[in-house]
């Protein structure tokens, strides 16, 4: 585990039976999904938490298990939204999402878009 994460708040945690057999279940029934995204399907569903990610199989996977799911645009909206970032910064972010969308960025163009005409 890199130090520079642990100094910046990231925090490890064990996982537990119930997560493990769980996550061994994903893995037989998502097909499409590495372990690690079983691993990380399991645990958010045993905690009941969101799930933060933008890839789609690991999307529809946690539909399909009631688990909510958090993507780079929501993230955004929530900070936003919360105050912790201005307007400006807002909108900046979307667009730079917007220009590079497509490449190594690849999120839905029409959210983009509507985020960045509603809140001009």
């Amino acid at each position: 585990m890199s130090k520079k994460l642990l100094a910046l708040g990231l925090v490890t945690a064990e996982l537990a039976e119930e997560e493990f057999f769980c996550a061994e279940k994903y893995v037989q029934y998502y097909s499409r999904l590495s372990v690690y995204d079983c691993v990380t399907l399991a645990i958010a569903k045993c905690r009941g938490i969101a799930l933060l990610t933008g890839d789609g199989p690991l999307r529809k996977a946690a539909k399909s298990e009631n688990v909510p799911v958090v993507g780079t645009i929501g993230i955004l909206d929530q900070l936003y939204d919360g105050g912790y970032i201005a307007r400006a910064e807002y909108l900046e972010c979307l667009r730079q999402l917007h220009r590079y969308n497509g490449g190594k960025v690849r999120l839905p163009e029409e959210e983009l878009r509507k985020r960045l005409e509603e809140r001009q």
